[in-house]
């Protein structure tokens, strides 16, 4: 699709936006993104049925009610009590509520895969009717026209569309389900995922994994040269990435379970060839007191006020001899030294694992203000088309880059991505280009450089831009710091003054 008819969906997508936040008046964001998120699906999976249906009936030999003909073709099957067609024939009766409960139900009944995922509450008596009455005839628009534009492409890129509104509407909340997406793209064209096993532990609604489908078909791959792994902790949003994935089509084993990653890894024995993640900013509720003998801390003991330093070794934990990890970390995490930090770090780097830190620019993502940046972990720096890369760390700080789409948000363009991913590229020898130094932006360090700066990895330090401010200070006892200090240099300042005003009255000034 080219950038014109890019350009159109997207026109599209936002007028879609608009009309239906308009609907949701004073319902929560939290809420609503569940009754439109299911919708959506629901009209995806009736647009991709009724297509095999007309496509059944011109077919002399084949019966397009038999629910056979569909599971071979990796298409749900949707019974005729749940088809869009009569959801929109009965949106504006009072009951269209549980007529869509039934539909739900049903359709989980007979499509395995997704039972338990699709939300079963339209009935609510706190669900105005009619504006769901609404809802369903806004949503009846997708899909509609010319071919190119039907139901999966369409409704996929409104779903994914509508996960980023609904985390700029809930803000910090939204961290639990959504990573911006110039991030995840970013993260996929780095590490490149063309074949393997790919895991996200904390997946969320499950960018990762779409954006890595997207990589594949972009650069003429196929889909089933990736395997897709995930983990979610928080149940309502380990459904949203289950329908997000469905709706794509994308075969994956993403499981749920309350305690999550640390206390309860689903996937203990999986050894993945890319990981992409981006876990909570420092978590200092992990429960990391019952896991101090953990095998995964090969490189020490994570602190227990902080799991920054528990994911980066999760992740380490479960990559293959030649696997690489990219994920999102707080930028505290390139310079503490807080409770064994340091000491993990420097372990990290001797081991030669770290690969490359990306400082990023502030206003990126939805949920929190805090600076971040980005971590590449290679397990085996040998096997990764390196010309002299072994014992060497680039950095780049891209704090610089990308624009304000709003007055609250940042987002690379694909240029800022090209530029960034690029240098990486060529750096690692996977380009015709000599990889070279540029002053501010990238610089390949040696394990020795990193040793002289005590293992601190803020990409500033070694670039020759200014130092990325490191957020691992509490806010609390920050302003208690700064308020001292501005208190002292105020006592100072008074003490200069009166000695001025002494010079000046001892040679005949009068002030």
């Amino acid at each position: 699709m080219d950038s014109k008819s890019n350009s159109a969906n997207l026109g599209f997508e936002k007028k879609l936006w608009l009309a239906a936040d308009k609907l949701r008046l004073n319902m929560d964001a939290a809420e609503y993104k569940h009754v439109v998120l299911g919708l959506i699906f629901l009209k995806y999976i009736s647009d991709a049925f009724e297509e095999k249906y007309l496509e059944l009936s011109k077919d002399k030999n084949s019966d397009p009610e038999d629910k056979d003909e569909y599971v071979s073709s990796n298409i749900f099957w949707v019974a005729k009590e749940s088809r869009w067609s009569v959801l929109q024939s009965n949106a504006k009766l009072p009951t269209i509520g549980k007529i869509i409960d039934d539909a739900m139900i049903a359709i989980e009944k007979d499509n395995p895969p997704i039972k338990g995922i699709l939300p079963k509450n339209y009935a609510r008596a706190s669900l105005d009717k009619t504006r769901l009455g609404q809802l369903i005839d806004l949503i009846g628009t997708i899909g509609l026209g010319e071919k190119e534009h039907r139901s999966k492409d369409l409704l996929g890129r409104v779903y994914e569309y509508f996960l980023g509104q609904f985390a700029d509407a809930e803000g910090k909340a939204a961290g639990q389900f959504y990573t911006p997406r110039s991030i995840v793209k970013l993260l996929v064209e780095m590490i490149e995922p063309y074949k393997g096993r790919i895991f996200d532990p904390c997946c969320g609604s499950g960018g990762m994994f779409v954006q890595s489908e997207k990589f594949v078909e972009a650069h003429g791959g196929k889909i089933g040269d990736i395997s897709i792994y995930g983990q979610e902790s928080n149940e309502t949003t380990w459904r949203l990435c289950k329908m997000n994935l469905a709706i794509r089509g994308i075969d994956s084993d993403i499981k749920w379970n309350s305690q999550g990653s640390f206390h309860n890894d689903a996937h203990k024995d999986l050894k993945a060839d890319f990981i992409l993640a981006n876990p909570p900013f420092n978590d200092s509720d992990w429960g990391g007191e019952s896991l101090k003998e953990d095998v995964r801390w090969k490189y020490g003991i994570p602190p227990t006020g902080n799991a920054n330093y528990a994911w980066i070794q999760h992740f380490v934990h479960h990559l293959s001899p030649t696997g690489i990890a990219g994920f999102v970390l707080a930028n505290g995490s390139m310079a503490s030294n807080t409770s064994n930090e340091g000491e993990i770090r420097k372990a990290l780097v001797e081991a030669d694992l770290i690969d490359c830190m990306v400082a990023l620019p502030n206003q990126l993502f939805y949920n929190t203000p805090i600076p971040a940046c980005l971590w590449f972990v290679s397990r085996d720096k040998k096997n990764h088309k390196f010309r002299d890369r072994r014992s060497q760390v680039l950095f780049i700080d891209a704090r610089n880059l990308g624009k304000l789409v709003d007055r609250k948000h940042r987002e690379f363009s694909d240029d800022d991505i090209a530029r960034i991913s690029d240098v990486y590229h060529t750096w690692r020898g996977e380009s015709k280009t000599k990889y070279q130094d540029v002053a501010g932006f990238c610089k390949s360090a040696s394990l020795d450089d990193i040793r002289k700066y005590g293992f601190i990895l803020t990409p500033g330090r070694y670039v020759g831009a200014e130092e990325e401010e490191d957020d691992s200070e509490e806010f609390e006892e920050k302003m208690n710091r700064l308020t001292s200090e501005l208190s002292k240099q105020m006592e100072e300042g008074k003490k200069l003054d009166s000695e001025i005003k002494k010079n000046l009255a001892s040679i005949g000034f009068k002030i």
